[in-house]
């Protein structure tokens, strides 16, 4: 990251973020309007190309942005970064039409986007997906449900993946304008943490777009190509979210006192905070290699060819695994070292811990992972399915 980059996002963290976590934790309406001094620094949708009139930051710059603006605040960082989802699917797939209309636009007025793949029934079986993409004419109608989606609210499109009604065994990616007729919101849930974001469930009833508006590819695998980018960058959250425990640790340990001495001072303090350095040290390296491995294919000279062959990254995955949980193994030593005060609102602790808690469950289950780094980089590959 570039030092001009740096001192531009360490200084939107110190000046709306740090010190502010019952504002950023009230679920107050979205979007915030701290969103807009975002903007203001001139970093809004940082990653999108330059073709399209963005930085073209890499993902390895990204990690580092986000893990500034996690230590401030994950959820603030989460409604930052999450449109890397969706754009990078548009960039990779989408018709030059769709790139000039949509990307160009984010690039010029900071603007957000949602993807929208979860459901109800389906979970983590995307594979049965219900929302429905019938070809009428020149148009594609969509009608059924989302259940998660960041962003959709105030998002200038969204990019929906449907399963075709002429057939079954295809799904598609399609970009949806938000102020399409027949997009409605149901309702933000009310999460538990990563508060300052924003999340949604959204209704399509006959909802008609352009047949253009879908991407070339088979939309479950495009939505598993945007994941690398997105799943890499909520394991560096973790990084950020686990950065600003240690220093919480250390400026209580510095006024607690224990058996007539500063806490710090502790050799069973030492060591904990030893461990958790280690931890911080080993989840930055793991964060840098999905982002190293993810940028090498976008400089390759066909890297839309050459992710249509990959599908997900292996460090892609293990990268959000390994960080979810031994993030929330930081934040469990953490708050314990806060006593009674770490179970309480009273302390930014606890809202740490809730924000960690998000990075092992969102864009796909520890469990659900772990099926698939089995089933595609563990098993032979005769036998892969």
């Amino acid at each position: 990251m570039a030092p001009e980059i740096q001192k531009a996002v360490r200084g939107f963290v110190a000046q709306e973020l740090k010190g502010r976590h019952a504002e950023l934790d009230s679920l107050a309406e979205a979007p915030l309007p701290l969103y807009d001094r975002f903007r203001e620094t001139g970093l809004a949708n940082w990653w999108l190309p330059k073709e399209s009139g963005g930085q073209g930051l890499t993902l390895s710059d990204s990690v580092d942005i986000v893990n500034e603006l996690a230590y401030g605040d994950a959820g603030a960082a989460f409604t930052l970064f999450i449109s890397i989802l969706g754009t990078s699917m548009v960039s990779l797939y989408g018709s030059e039409e769709l790139k000039e209309r949509y990307l160009a636009s984010m690039a010029e007025r900071g603007a957000y986007c949602a993807t929208l793949g979860s459901e109800r029934n389906a979970g983590s079986e995307l594979g049965r997906i219900e929302t429905v993409a019938a070809r009428s004419g020149d148009e594609l109608v969509l009608n059924g449900e989302k259940y998660f989606s960041t962003n959709a609210g105030f998002a200038d499109f969204l990019l929906v993946v449907a399963v075709s009604a002429e057939d079954p065994g295809d799904h598609l990616a399609v970009l949806v304008p938000r102020d399409t007729p027949g997009v409605s919101i149901v309702r933000r849930w009310d999460v538990i943490g990563l508060r300052s974001s924003a999340t949604y469930e959204v209704h399509f009833e006959d909802c008609r777009v352009p047949a253009g508006n879908r991407l070339n590819g088979n939309g479950l695998r495009l939505l598993e190509i945007g994941l690398n980018a997105s799943r890499t960058l909520i394991a560096t959250t973790a990084l950020g979210t686990a950065r600003r425990i240690r220093d919480l640790c250390m400026e209580y340990a510095k006024t607690k006192r224990l058996r007539d001495a500063p806490l710090v001072d502790s050799p069973v303090f030492a060591a904990k905070l030893g461990q958790m350095e280690m931890q911080i040290d080993v989840m930055k390296s793991q964060c840098r290699q999905a982002a190293r491995d993810y940028d090498a294919i976008m400089e390759s000279p066909d890297p839309a060819t050459a992710f249509a062959k990959q599908g997900t990254l292996k460090s892609a995955l293990t990268a959000k695994m390994f960080c979810g949980q031994t993030g929330w193994d930081v934040a469990t030593v953490g708050s314990e070292m806060f006593g009674g005060l770490g179970y309480t609102n009273e302390h930014p602790i606890g809202k740490l811990v809730r924000d960690m808690r998000y990075v092992s469950i969102v864009e796909g289950g520890d469990d659900v992972l772990r099926d698939l780094v089995f089933s595609r980089y563990v098993i032979p590959i005769p036998r892969r399915s």
